[in-house]
């Protein structure tokens, strides 16, 4: 495997995509069975892994942790890094993590999710009607996609209606893959001291939302108590901007992409909106061919433990490429196609073990709700330009579209 001749770093080949696939050097490794060096988004060296057993073992197995993992270049301490990753539940080990999601469990019912449907529902809606009056063409990605799950989001977090166009410009800024390192870290702090203004606010008047809750039930005691430390819910907030809009966003975007260039799918798709059975169905599905999250988080081995046919030694920092997994031909055949018809297939889009997403009810709820309204409400959807011209975000952890161009001529 070569390396980046001007820094020696082995490349970033856990976040490479080929349009939605894999790349193809990733794709040869899983069916190889094999390993390489790889640098991670924040820089890294780690080993890759691409098989789905493999994946679910980095994931799973408690001998992978965070614990351990060595700074990342770029200059920042061990206090900064621990202040990064306080409340930030992908990126902790027990008994924090365990302390944590026991706080949120119960807010991420399946039940609790589908209470929150109604606004979902109206969201959507909000959404397309703005779409339809702004007329053909017009961008899904700007215009639908990205906005949905954000304002899901700010129903979560109790953002005050006065300051959710500022939110929402703060998350889309985080999906812009062409950010410098200054302009990323910029964007980092102010939503950092964004959140961090709904902290306090719930510790004054503590409301019905997410972080009221928790101020509510946890927040008298610190963390070292069981409770819950302010720097705690800013982080917990701060993940659910990125976990819960981005990956959702992209889903949405990716997943109406592939629709519009395969007119086959795109038939079984609208088939599929008055039985919820089948769209459920067509949902999962879309959800194991987009992967969205392009590679796990890397992990370091606590101890000598085997991942496939390999043995990693403690030390090893370890990232899994979750779309190369999520196509393993050893789930069946024909797997790098979507086919919405497909009966489920396992997948790791949501992670596996501990880590498995928190928000999976309520991505999945928002995903039918937005692709079931999307299509009732234009039946003429199309691309507004050709496939090949459509951009993708480039080597990034989540993975997605910079814009989808559409038009219709006959919306509902």
């Amino acid at each position: 495997m070569s390396t980046d001749q001007t820094t020696d770093l082995p490349p970033r080949l856990g976040l490479r995509r080929a349009g939605l696939d894999p790349a193809p050097e990733v794709t040869a490794l899983r069916d190889a069975r094999g390993t390489c060096p790889v640098t991670t988004l924040v820089g890294h060296r780690a080993t890759l892994v691409a098989g789905f057993d493999e994946a679910r073992t980095v994931h799973g197995d408690p001998a992978f942790g965070f614990e351990g993992l060595p700074l990342p270049p770029g200059g920042l301490d061990a206090d900064e890094m621990a202040r990064r990753r306080a409340g930030m539940l992908l990126a902790l080990d027990p008994p924090d993590h365990t302390r944590l999601r026991r706080m949120l469990t119960g807010r991420f019912t399946v039940r609790a999710m589908k209470a929150l449907e109604p606004r979902v529902v109206a969201i959507v809606d909000e959404a397309l009607e703005r779409m339809a009056a702004g007329g053909a063409p017009a961008d899904l990605v700007a215009d639908f996609a990205l906005p949905v799950p954000s304002l899901v989001i700010c129903e979560l977090l109790g953002v005050p209606y006065a300051d959710r166009d500022g939110f929402q410009e703060r998350a889309e800024l985080t999906l812009r893959s062409d950010l410098t390192v200054e302009q990323r870290t910029r964007v980092f702090g102010e939503s950092r001291e964004y959140m961090a203004s709904l902290v306090a606010r719930a510790r004054r008047e503590p409301g019905d939302d997410l972080l009221g809750m928790l101020v509510a039930e946890h927040g008298d005691r610190s963390a070292a108590e069981g409770g819950i430390d302010d720097a705690e819910l800013v982080g917990l907030a701060n993940l659910l901007l990125v976990a819960g809009h981005e990956t959702t966003s992209n889903v949405i975007a990716l997943g109406t992409y592939e629709l519009l260039r395969d007119p086959d799918q795109m038939a079984a798709m609208r088939a599929a909106l008055d039985d919820d059975a089948a769209l459920s169905r067509a949902v999962e599905e879309m959800l194991r061919h987009v992967s969205p999250v392009s590679a796990g988080f890397p992990r370091v081995a606590g101890r000598d433990v085997e991942v496939g046919p390999h043995e990693v030694p403690a030390g090893t920092v370890v990232t899994a490429s979750l779309c190369a997994a999520n196509r393993d031909p050893a789930l069946g055949e024909g797997l790098d196609h979507l086919d919405v018809r497909r009966e489920p297939v396992p997948h790791v889009a949501f992670g596996y073990g501990i880590h498995h997403c928190l928000g999976a009810p309520l991505a999945r709820i928002e995903l039918r709700i937005a692709f079931a309204a999307l299509l009732r409400r234009f039946p003429d959807l199309a691309l507004a330009v050709d496939p090949d011209d459509v951009g993708f975000r480039h080597e990034n952890l989540i993975h997605g579209l910079e814009a989808l161009p559409v038009m219709w001529a006959t919306p509902r």
